[in-house]
């Protein structure tokens, strides 16, 4: 094998001789092809070489090369077959399983389901840096560890949750399905994996009871002795406190029932130095108004509350300023301000003295007079 990798990376005279026959001589030739689909099949019939003859966890330095070349230059039909063809090779090019799981999702589901070569710190990447799609593969993994368990949970993405709480192979303690049940309450999605989570025991079967439906409440009586009639009682009592509370004046919403694990999240992703200012776009462009002030504040080391103000003030220069401040580019600031209005109905406003240009701001500048604001927040 090294043999091959060697005679396919050197440079070829136009005086040289013809290629010898066999296998050897078909891959040189492929190898002096400039045509872009023998390229491909060189790609292709040196993976099925190495899976005929794995060499072994140290692999040759110049054949990883020459994968990662060709991979490079493939088209995405042959990364899609390269893909499916590594997924479960435990020789392939460590660079060339990372770069192949943070592809497009229908090129990186296969590497991420089953790639021995992907560790939790590849993974834990993919959480940070990939799409939604990408993030529910890593939820799907076959025997998740409980660590990226804990940080699927902590991201609170509810189709990410909802496809961890269906792996019924993850490595999930108490602590966390007593979390994915407490979100429950809130993301209908997840109730019915969780009934048949292997891991739901009486008092969390107890709790998840009062938030589904009678044909899944049945489905749980079925698997625990759950005294029906003495919750559907205290459901009832809940119910009502509710609606009152809802009625009333005086009532206001709190925080979202998130805010606290999306402040984890960030916490942990500074404490990591993965916290980015591409992360806080990508929580606005997802939907995610909560998720997007805990890490602007957090990039920024601005107050939480003076973020929270920002967003929701009568105009855009204060959100500006911090987001300049925070590193956000000032060209990518009027596609992110026209994201999030739609998360505040339309906040930040309108500046009352008539169109509003963006000012040209380094980022110590930016942070120096937003700090001199004094924010208040709306409601």
């Amino acid at each position: 094998m090294v043999n091959v990798a060697v005679a396919l990376s050197l440079p070829v005279p136009p005086s040289a001789d013809p290629a010898p026959d066999g296998e050897f001589g078909r891959l040189v030739a492929l190898a002096r092809s400039r045509s872009s689909d023998d390229r491909q099949r060189l790609l292709l019939a040196v993976a099925s070489l190495c899976d005929a003859n794995p060499p072994g966890a140290e692999l040759s330095p110049v054949l990883s090369e020459i994968f990662m070349t060709l991979a490079r230059q493939a088209e995405r039909e042959i990364r899609a077959v390269l893909a499916q063809r590594l997924a479960t090779a435990d020789w392939a090019p460590q660079a060339l399983i990372h770069m192949l799981a943070l592809d497009e999702i229908e090129i990186a589901r296969p590497v991420i389901a089953a790639s021995p070569l992907l560790k939790d710190d590849d993974l834990l990447r993919i959480l940070v840096e990939a799409t939604l799609e990408h993030h529910i593969e890593v939820a799907r993994r076959p025997n998740l560890s409980g660590r990226l368990a804990d940080a699927v949970i902590d991201r609170a993405e509810p189709a990410v949750l909802t496809a961890l709480a269906g792996n019924r192979s993850a490595q999930i303690s108490e602590e966390a399905l007593r979390r994915l049940v407490d979100s429950s309450r809130r993301i209908a999605g997840l109730r019915a994996p969780l009934t048949r989570h292997p891991r739901l025991n009486q008092q969390l079967a107890t709790q998840l009871y009062q938030w589904v439906g009678q044909a899944l409440r049945q489905s749980i009586a079925e698997r625990f002795r759950i005294d029906e009639a003495s919750l559907d009682a205290i459901i009832q009592v809940a119910a009502d406190r509710a609606a009152a509370a809802a009625a009333s004046p005086q009532w206001r919403p709190a925080d979202p029932p998130d805010s606290e694990t999306e402040r984890r999240l960030i916490d942990k992703l500074k404490a990591a130095g993965q916290l980015r200012p591409g992360f806080a776009v990508r929580a606005v462009r997802e939907g995610r108004r909560t998720l997007f002030e805990h890490a602007l504040a957090a990039i920024g080391e601005f107050p939480l509350d003076q973020i929270r103000a920002a967003v929701t003030a009568e105009t855009p220069q204060p959100l500006y300023l911090a987001c300049v401040a925070a590193g956000i580019d000032r060209t990518a600031f009027l596609s992110l301000l026209t994201d999030l209005r739609r998360l505040t109905d339309g906040r930040p406003g309108e500046d009352a003295y008539g169109p509003w240009t963006p000012l040209a701001l380094d980022a110590r500048d930016a942070a120096r007079l937003f700090n001199k604001l004094e924010l208040r927040a709306a409601g």
